[in-house]
């Protein structure tokens, strides 16, 4: 299984982003998809999630700005950040899981992506 994200880049406060995230290996539909991040120094953390049912789950200090969608035909999934922030800057992770019920604990993904950086300038 093998996860594969892209993306990352440099942008200004206030600006847009959209990372993607492609997986094999593995049936798409069938899988939980989310985005994690790991600013310097700090923990990984949980950004957004997708249930293979196509339930979303927001972590803490994105719903309003980020959103997150999936095109199972693709094995794809998409990171959509508006209004981005400084403290938006980090790597950005891509993940799956096989766990039935979507969770925002790393330890729940058994598959990760290469991350991506984001860096958000003031």
């Amino acid at each position: 299984v093998q996860l594969q994200a892209f993306g990352g880049g440099l942008v200004q406060a206030g600006g847009s982003l959209r990372l993607s995230c492609t997986l094999s290996g593995r049936t798409f539909s069938g899988t939980n998809m989310a985005w994690f991040r790991q600013a310097p120094g700090k923990e990984r953390d949980f950004v957004i999630g997708s249930s293979m049912s196509g339930s979303v789950y927001y972590g803490n200090s994105v719903k309003g700005r980020f959103t997150i969608s999936r095109e199972n035909a693709n094995n794809a999934v998409f990171l959509q950040m508006n209004n981005l922030m400084v403290e938006d800057t980090a790597v950005y992770y891509c993940a799956a899981s096989s766990v039935d019920i979507l969770s925002s604990r790393a330890a729940r993904y058994e598959y990760w992506g290469q991350g991506t950086l984001v860096t958000v300038s003031s």
